[in-house]
């Protein structure tokens, strides 16, 4: 991919006519409100969670970010983190396996007991280990990378459901896929797979749910530690703009965001130029996966 511009993958996936690699001011978090809100942020001991995700949803005022992953200490570095830069956001550190049931289940009682319920789920962990062509790649290590990232995703996402007081209660979710979730990029079939996959159950949850506005937020390339060598050039993107765009999704005022639920959003695109085509977007059905054909029997007719 050396031969590529640096823009490649903004250019190839525009669908506003302006947009970003950094954080701007109608995403500004500053300038957003999470007010009262309890937020619970998976794999949020680094990477995207713990550099974009956190901080931006602290900079909202969030009454409350719970902060999940595998790693306490990591998490603890996080939670004085905010303590220091916000100290009217509370947190609460549960360190959490997301693909274990039992470790999920614990999770939510921790939330339980100490909020009653959260309003936004953010999920955000996954792996992106198994990274070799189908016929050469370790079995139980493709499989751990899609059990990890789909059976985790689906868990979190269903506690979070279920301890909504009622089905009437409003709630967000934004959910970290990829253009690797519909474009077919060599060796990398577990990741991709896996983020299609959380990225149709975002589609069910949000047809079973007209209470919770979900959507499947594409980050951008952002140099993390699990920036594979051969996109960091492209990677450009800076965590601030994806927390932005996070925070700006579990948006409560402003502009209408529901139209978007249940679809793929690329935190690249300008959310002034998304929301102007709102009705292209409802009309045509766009931003959601699709067999590419013309199907139908009245084609026949």
């Amino acid at each position: 991919m050396d031969h590529l511009p640096i823009d490649h993958f903004v250019k190839t996936m525009q669908f506003t006519a302006r947009t970003h690699r950094d954080v701007y001011a109608a995403i500004d978090p500053t300038r957003l409100s999470q007010k009262d809100k309890v937020i619970i942020i998976t794999g949020a001991s680094q990477g995207l969670g713990a550099q974009a995700f956190v901080p931006s949803f602290a900079a909202a005022g969030s009454k409350a970010i719970v902060l999940v992953s595998r790693s306490a200490d990591k998490l603890q570095v996080v939670a004085d983190t905010v303590a220091k830069s916000h100290p009217d956001v509370e947190t609460l550190v549960v360190p959490t396996d997301i693909g274990n049931p039992a470790s999920v289940a614990a999770l939510f009682d921790k939330v339980k007991q100490k909020y009653g319920h959260a309003d936004v789920l953010v999920n955000n962990a996954a792996v992106f280990e198994a990274e070799q062509p189908v016929k050469d790649v370790d079995q139980q290590l493709w499989w751990d990378e899609m059990t990890l990232n789909i059976r985790g995703t689906f868990l979190v996402t269903q506690h979070f459901l279920k301890l909504l007081p009622s089905p009437s209660t409003p709630a967000r979710i934004v959910t970290l896929t990829t253009g690797v979730a519909y474009q077919v990029f060599p060796a990398l079939s577990a990741y991709g797979i896996s983020k299609l996959a959380v990225l149709q159950l975002m589609s069910y949850v949000a047809a079973e749910n007209p209470n919770v506005v979900v959507t499947a937020l594409h980050p951008g390339v952002i140099p993390t530690a699990m920036t594979k060598g051969y996109f960091r050039r492209f990677a450009l993107d800076t965590p601030e703009l994806v927390g932005g765009v996070g925070v700006w999704l579990a948006g409560w005022s402003g502009p209408e965001r529901d139209f978007l639920s249940g679809r793929f959003v690329a935190a690249n695109w300008d959310v002034e130029d998304l929301v102007a085509r709102r009705e292209e977007i409802l009309e045509k059905d766009l931003l959601k996966m699709n067999l590419n054909a013309v199907l139908g029997a009245e084609q026949f007719e």
